[in-house]
C-alpha cells in the first residue's frame, strides 16, 4: 500500500491555501517558506488515513490536515529560534530566522498559529464540526506548548524519575498535535458519514480507539526521533544531530538506554495496531504509517 499517495493532493491544497493569503508580501513569503518547504506531512497524512479508517474518503480530512500542518510549521519556526533550540538548519535548508531574520520568523510563526484556526472557521465545514475541530486543535496546540515549556524551561516534578519526566514532556510536545491530527481526521470522516454532516453524531468507540492509536504512535515518533539524534547524521535528518545531549535535554535513550528505547517502540507499535482492530481493512493506512514511523531513518 502506498500510504503516501495522498501527498500529491495534500501538497496541492496547502499550496492553494497559501495562494489565498492576503497579508504583507514579505510575511506571505516567510509563511510559504516555512509551510511549503518540504517535510513529511505526517499530521495531514494521519488525518487522511483516520478519515479513511472510519469509512470516508480521506479528501474530507483536508481542512483538518491544513490546520494541523500550519500549527506544526509554526512550532518548528519558533523551536528553531535562538531563544529556544537555536538551530541553523531545518529540512536541509536555513531555518526561517536565518533566511528572513529573527523578527520575521517570530511574526510568521504567530501568523501561522492564527491562520490555523481561521482556516478551519472559513473552510466551509458545518459550524458544529468546525467548532469541534477548533477545540481539538486548540487542545493539541496548548499541549504542544506545555511540552516545550517542560523541555526548555522545566517545571516538572523534581521527585519524578527520568522516564516519567521524559514521557510527560513528549506526550505533550510531540504527542498532543499527533493526537489532535488523528482525532480531527476521524471527526471529519464521522461527520461526513452522518446525515447532514451533523458533527454531534460521532461514534465514540471509533474515536476512542483512534485516540489510543494516536497516543501510542506519538510516543513512537518521539522515541524514533531521539534515536535519530543519537545515531543519525545531518544528511539523513536535514537538521543538526547530537544537539539533545549538548543541551542536556531529557530523551528516551538518555533515560532508559538505546535498546530499552527500541523495545518501547515495539511495545507501543503493538498497542497502536491492536487499537486498529476495530477498523479491519479500513485501518490499513494507519497500520502502514505506524510501521513507517517506527522504522524511519529521517
Amino acid at each position: 500500500m502506498n500510504v503516501r499517495a495522498p501527498l500529491i493532493q495534500i501538497e496541492a491544497h496547502l499550496t492553494r491555501y497559501a495562494d489565498t493569503l492576503r497579508l504583507p508580501a514579505h510575511l506571505v513569503a516567510a509563511v510559504r517558506y516555512a509551510l511549503l518547504g518540504g517535510g513529511k506531512r505526517l499530521r495531514p497524512l494521519l488525518a487522511w488515513w483516520a478519515c479513511e479508517a472510519v469509512g470516508t474518503p480521506g479528501i474530507a480530512s483536508v481542512p483538518a490536515g491544513i490546520g494541523a500542518e500550519l500549527i506544526h510549521a509554526f512550532s518548528l519556526v519558533h523551536d528553531d529560534l535562538p531563544a529556544l533550540d537555536n538551530d541553523d538548519l531545518r529540512r536541509g535548508r536555513p531555518t526561517l530566522h536565518k533566511h528572513a531574520g529573527e523578527a520575521m520568523a517570530v511574526l510568521a510563526g504567530d501568523a501561522m498559529m492564527a491562520l490555523a484556526f481561521q482556516s478551519l472557521v472559513e473552510s466551509g465545514l458545518p459550524a458544529g464540526l468546525a467548532y469541534r475541530l477548533v477545540r481539538e486543535l486548540a487542545d493539541g496546540t496548548m499541549g504542544m506548548i506545555a511540552g516545550q515549556v517542560y523541555d526548555t524551561l522545566g517545571g516538572l516534578d523534581p521527585a519524578a524519575d527520568a522516564l516519567t519526566r521524559v514521557r510527560t514532556i513528549h506526550a505533550n510536545k510531540t504527542g498532543a498535535l499527533i493526537r489532535a491530527s488523528v482525532r480531527m481526521g476521524a471527526m471529519c470522516g464521522l461527520a461526513a458519514g452522518s446525515a447532514g454532516g451533523d458533527a454531534t453524531k460521532v461514534d465514540v468507540p471509533e474515536l476512542r480507539a483512534l485516540t489510543v492509536y494516536a497516543d501510542s504512535v506519538g510516543v513512537v515518533f518521539q522515541i524514533a526521533d531521539d534515536l535519530l539524534d543519537v545515531e543519525g547524521t545531518a544528511e539523513q535528518t536535514g537538521k543538526r544531530t547530537g544537539k539533545d545531549a549538548e543541551l542536556g535535554k531529557l530523551t528516551y535513550p538518555g533515560a532508559i538506554g538505546i535498546e530499552a528505547s527500541r523495545e518501547q517502540i515495539r511495545r507501543l507499535c503493538d498497542e497502536a495496531l491492536r487499537a486498529l482492530g476495530l477498523f479491519g481493512a479500513k485501518g490499513e493506512g494507519l497500520r502502514v504509517l505506524c510501521h513507517e514511523i517506527a522504522n524511519r531513518s529521517a
